[in-house]
């Protein structure tokens, strides 16, 4: 069934097809009238005035974040494309489009079975090692919360579980051993949430559940030649939390992590393609 089409300057619906407009590179675009207002108008499905096609901006997207630097994507375009986009525009498309779908995906609860691994790990950024925290749920690999900072301490893990308490309180937390993780758990959670720590020097075995996500981000970040910008780094790591969640069948689960956690989206096999449309209705 078509959509309803509702005007941008008043809100109306009592629209009509008003012929078609040119684009350069993006085909001819429907474009409507409003009875109410006299106003016409093209819908934006999220590339309104977008210079390049939609499969070509989406196709860089998944690219980018599926582990091939700007410029290599940049060079993908020159041997497979018409027409050329340089890499930092590549970057910006990056940019806008995780944005806007981050600001839909947040308001999604996701049904996750309260299992939490945490960490955080260095990440290479203007020459600099700065820090992203994960959680992780282990039954739908689903990735519920992170965070960005400048130090690994007792500020930022509270910042960090004040996140999590925030959209959801699991049944347990596994971490590591990190000095400044029993503080924060007990001045955070009172005792509320089971906090299990993993001490590999006395286990011998490490958190590998967060690690094998912390590999994916870090092959990632190495493949950036590093992020930056303190600026954009965060961006762009959300990007990569967005492949991971929404984008992405885990290679374990043989499933996409947003499907376990029962958010099954009508996105179609271009899964970014279909993410930002919806994000633009």
């Amino acid at each position: 069934m078509e959509k309803q089409v509702k005007c941008p300057k008043c809100k109306g619906i009592n629209c009509v097809k008003r012929g078609l407009s040119p684009t350069q590179n993006r085909g001819k675009q429907q474009r409507y009238l409003c009875k109410g207002c006299k106003k016409t108008f093209i819908v934006d499905t999220g590339f309104y005035k977008m210079k390049n096609s939609e499969e070509k901006i989406t196709e860089a997207i998944d690219l980018y974040f599926s582990n091939l630097s700007s410029r290599k994507v940049r060079n993908h375009f020159r041997r497979h494309r018409p027409k050329n986009a340089s890499h930092v525009t590549i970057l910006d498309w990056c940019r806008k489009y995780v944005l806007k779908v981050t600001r839909y995906t947040n308001q999604f609860k996701p049904q996750l079975s309260g299992k939490y691994y945490m960490d955080e790990t260095e990440i290479d950024c203007a020459g600099r090692n700065d820090f992203l925290w994960v959680a992780v749920d282990w039954d739908t690999r689903f990735i519920p919360n992170t965070h960005y900072s400048l130090f690994s301490d007792i500020t930022n893990c509270k910042e960090f579980l004040r996140k999590i308490k925030k959209t959801n309180v699991p049944r347990y937390i596994q971490t590591d051993s990190a000095h400044f993780y029993k503080k924060s758990f007990k001045d955070m959670f009172r005792n509320k949430v089971e906090h299990r720590m993993n001490n590999v020097h006395e286990t011998g075995k490490h958190n590998v559940r967060i690690e094998t996500v912390f590999s994916k981000v870090k092959d990632r970040v190495d493949d950036f030649r590093g992020l930056k910008a303190t600026w954009s780094a965060p961006i762009l790591l959300q990007g990569i939390i967005l492949q991971h969640n929404f984008i992405e069948a885990h290679t374990t689960t043989h499933k996409i992590p947003c499907d376990l956690a029962g958010l099954k989206l009508d996105v179609g096999v271009n899964r970014w393609l279909g993410l930002i449309k919806i994000a633009s209705c």
